[in-house]
């Protein structure tokens, strides 16, 4: 495996509403070691690569786990910097986003935005995206499909925490100091704006239900999440 990685894991006191369970090893005679926070701090573009990398990889690996022989891997991970540098079924992605685009089969995101949240939140930020991202894809593999936006995206937060509490559980990712504050304030910068109707198209919830979704998900794996 490359070079050890920085985390992003998320637990909160605002978040969790029980005691963390305690870890047990994977079910493997060699597991895999556990990305650990890298001690000279998050600011580099290399970090910030490092940890991209190690996010993706370890969703491949817990999703495969869960869904096993048939499952396949999202196609492509893109980083764009500009408004229309990508696009998705013909519609141009914007700035400062990230998305799954099921039509391409890939996650697109703004490698500014990204790098700048990972530099001003954390790197735990960076394995929330991609979790969150990544369930997106799963839903789309299991034919998933809410008749609210709200659900749908509640419910990616939902397998995101399942994703980073399950493994975290297995010992794969290990928490560090200062990843629960780095993760509310994450889910905080991405709830919706006060006033916006929860059955709006493209609604994705409050901080408050975003939170509570990922805490569900984080304690209670993916049974909480309705799969």
């Amino acid at each position: 495996m490359r070079a050890r990685a920085v985390l992003v894991p998320v637990v909160l006191s605002l978040l969790l509403t029980g005691c963390l369970p305690a870890a047990s090893p994977p079910d493997v005679e060699e597991p895999a070691p556990a990305v650990t926070a890298n001690q000279d701090g998050t600011n580099t573009p290399e970090e910030f690569s490092r940890d991209i990398q190690a996010a993706e990889e370890i969703a491949e690996e817990y999703w495969e786990q869960r869904l096993g022989a048939g499952f396949s891997p999202v196609r492509r991970l893109i980083p764009y910097e500009r408004e229309g540098d990508v696009d998705c079924a013909g519609e141009p992605l914007p700035r400062n986003n990230a998305v799954y685009c099921s039509a391409g089969d890939f996650i697109a995101y703004d490698v500014n935005w990204a790098f700048a949240a990972f530099q001003q939140v954390g790197d735990a930020f960076l394995f929330y995206l991609l979790g969150h991202e990544y369930a997106h894809g799963i839903q789309a593999r299991l034919g998933i499909r809410k008749e609210f936006t709200i659900e749908q995206e509640l419910q990616a937060d939902c397998m995101a925490g399942a994703f980073i509490g399950d493994k975290a559980r297995e010992g794969r990712l290990e928490m560090q100091d200062g990843d629960t504050q780095e993760l509310a304030d994450g889910l905080e910068a991405v709830g919706d704006d006060p006033g916006q109707p929860w059955f709006a198209e493209g609604a994705h919830g409050t901080a408050e239900q975003r939170m509570k979704s990922f805490s569900a998900g984080y304690n209670d794996s993916l049974q909480a999440c309705g799969l």
